[in-house]
């Protein structure tokens, strides 16, 4: 089993391009053609319709992509079950929005090492197009975002509701845009709504993609942008920063998804766990 060539086939499938699949999967495009003249001489059918506009599945192909999906997340499950030592009883494969790791996510794995030492856990950082392609593509077990697709196989539930507000660390009175506004990127939903809410604005001279490290930037640096209010809190509270209540707030549901078959047990502890977690939260503020 060639898992290289079957990945490359799923990268195709889900970009339409050979030129877009080499960038995701980091070869070249001709090592992505000879990957698919591969395969599809092994399977003895054509699996895309070549032009110039890109690269369509075959109905073989639309066939053949469920069993790909399927066969690299056995192998996925097989290596990593394989490294992680017999102490341990499952691994479970966390995917979590950017945001929501820091004040929720790293708490979620605390406290799933107290009440669950016998799984392993494994984490991967993103937003939410990229974590439910790793969730359908099986290299996740669970995914934490704020937009998930529905996807048949699949199950979501609303965790709780994160509200993205605008705090500032400069002299009340001052003009917020005029003076350091930095533009703090949680994803593609917030750029959106961002653009919607503020189209004159022009380019920032910063741009942060650092999730909400970027608050420490507002502690040093007299300016202003938006972070989780479950994050900006305890620095408002302190007198570090403070709300710009004019400004528009940004809500944004949390959900977890998950396969269906999934362990019974496994996806109970992590509820468990998240509820918890919840409640800590909803008796902080």
């Amino acid at each position: 089993m060639d898992i290289p060539q079957i990945k490359t086939f799923i990268a195709v499938a889900d970009t339409g391009s050979f030129i877009a699949a080499a960038e995701k999967v980091y070869v070249t495009q001709s090592t992505v053609s000879i990957r698919i003249k591969n395969l599809e001489d092994q399977l003895g059918t054509y699996l895309f319709e070549r032009s110039k506009q890109g690269a369509r599945l075959t109905f073989a192909g639309r066939q053949f992509l469920k069993h790909a999906i399927a066969l690299v997340k056995i192998w996925d499950e097989a290596r990593l079950s394989v490294g992680i030592g017999e102490q341990m009883e499952a691994l479970l494969r966390i995917g979590g929005q950017v945001s929501l790791w820091d004040g929720f996510l790293l708490k979620l794995l605390s406290w799933m090492r107290i009440h669950a030492p016998e799984i392993a856990i494994r984490t991967e950082m993103g937003y939410s197009p990229d974590l439910m392609q790793k969730l359908t593509e099986g290299s996740v077990d669970i995914a934490i975002l704020y937009r998930p697709q529905h996807r048949a196989g699949f199950k979501i539930k609303q965790i709780f509701e994160e509200e993205i507000v605008l705090v500032s660390s400069l002299d009340q009175g001052i003009d917020i845009f005029d003076h350091d506004y930095i533009f703090v990127n949680w994803g593609p939903e917030f750029i959106s709504d961002h653009a919607l809410n503020f189209p004159n604005l022009t380019t920032p001279r910063v741009s942060l993609d650092l999730g909400t490290l970027g608050i420490e930037y507002l502690l040093t640096t007299p300016s202003s942008g938006y972070f989780p209010r479950r994050i900006a809190d305890s620095f408002v509270n302190e007198g570090k920063l403070w709300y710009v209540d004019w400004a528009p707030k940004f809500i944004y549901p949390a959900y977890i998804i998950y396969a269906e078959d999934i362990e019974t047990d496994l996806i109970k502890v992590i509820l468990k766990g998240i509820s918890v977690l919840r409640k800590e939260m909803m008796t902080a503020t």
